[in-house]
């Protein structure tokens, strides 16, 4: 029996337009006024779920307070149980209600009100949506450090540092009183939002949480980083040895899959470009991946927290989200077919060209096992 693959869609992902410099309205029926999270619900179950293997488990990503809030709570737990359809992650929306730092702001007053903020998207996960917590894998409370920002290059940032750690230590301790069955990540991202951002890189994130434990007493269980392919990428770091030093910490707790697709070699994007949101693509560096990945036991979310392109119909944008979880599917399985002690030996002797083959075999048989799961 092949065993159960978590996979997560962000609710966001199913959006009209991006608006700005592309249609504000390519996808008129996934628009606000016609789809709310319930709809998305019963759309990642009526349009996505039938074309997916069985040993695949679908999970919700949502963020507070325009995806989920107080008075929706209740019915998006409802439809996640009628649909099968899991709570996978939550996180608080902050980025879209205080630009001037959030939890980490120099203003006295947003810091309040941002924490304030954060603490009632906990206690929904915790209230109403418990009911649709999966049993063998729980949600994930993903911080994404794009309200953590600034634009101004002063000694205030060590201030901003400073309560940003108080602020996180604080929410901890408030999760912990309500259970302590959350997964707490912290998202790095080096800009977007501001110019630049605390917590950056993967490296910061582990950083971050060691302060925390040693500072403010805060335990590392079950804290640690999402791990967002794109945002490594588009700095040019290497998100397979971040990947190294996820697992090497015990921090890799929830995992955005996302790419700027410039490894293919057949999608543009890559460092100092903007974040593309591609969905996850066959290529080495996954393949790389998602054997330490497996090879560690991670056996949790793989979330898809991306942007179907432009210009594409609400058609091609389902189909968007189905080839990318395939793909990720292909790669995991390539890696396992993989002789690992085979290309050890090839790396102990040198040999980095025969490495090379192996890898590219691997992504080779990838893309059969993508075309062997993939329905139209």
């Amino acid at each position: 029996m092949i065993a159960s693959s978590f996979h997560s869609v962000c609710a966001w992902t199913f959006n009209a337009g991006k608006g700005g410099f592309t249609p504000l309205d390519s996808r008129p029926g996934w628009s606000d006024a016609r789809m709310d999270t319930v709809g998305k619900i019963r759309l990642m179950r009526d349009k996505i779920m039938p074309r997916l293997p069985a040993h695949v488990r679908l999970g919700l990503e949502v963020h507070y307070d325009y995806e989920y809030d107080e008075g929706s709570a209740e019915a998006i737990a409802s439809a996640l149980g009628e649909t099968g359809i899991a709570l996978a992650m939550v996180t608080p929306g902050a980025h879209r209600h205080f630009a001037y730092g959030g939890v980490s702001s120099p203003d006295p007053r947003e810091r309040k009100e941002a924490a304030a903020f954060c603490t009632r998207s906990v206690d929904l996960a915790y209230g109403p949506l418990r009911k649709a917590w999966s049993v063998d894998a729980p949600p994930s409370l993903v911080l994404w450090n794009g309200s953590f920002g600034y634009d101004v290059a002063t000694i205030g940032i060590r201030a901003m540092y400073g309560h940003l750690k108080e602020a996180v230590a604080a929410l901890c301790e408030h999760e912990k009183k309500l259970g302590g069955e959350l997964y707490i990540s912290i998202e790095p991202k080096p800009n977007e939002g501001h110019p630049a951002l605390l917590i950056p890189t993967v490296a910061s994130a582990i950083l971050f949480w060691r302060t925390l434990e040693r500072e403010y007493g805060v335990s590392p269980e079950k804290k640690g980083v999402n791990k967002e392919f794109g945002h490594s990428e588009m700095i040019g770091l290497d998100h397979v040895y971040d990947t190294v030093e996820e697992i090497d910490n015990g921090m890799l707790l929830h995992m955005h899959i996302n790419s700027q697709g410039y490894n293919d070699g057949i999608i543009l994007g890559g460092p100092g470009k903007f974040d593309i949101d591609h969905g996850a693509r066959i290529n080495g560096m996954n393949v790389a991946i998602a054997g330490l990945v497996r090879e560690s036991g991670y056996r949790r979310w793989k979330g898809h927290d991306m942007q179907v392109r432009p210009y594409d119909s609400e058609e091609r944008g389902i189909d968007r989200v189905v080839r990318s979880i395939l793909s990720w599917e292909a790669c995991e399985k390539a890696s396992e077919e993989l002789d690992c002690n085979g290309l050890i030996k090839r790396l102990e002797e040198r040999d980095t060209a025969a490495a090379e083959d192996m890898m590219r075999d691997a992504v080779v048989r990838a893309d059969a096992i993508f075309k062997q799961m993939y329905r139209p």
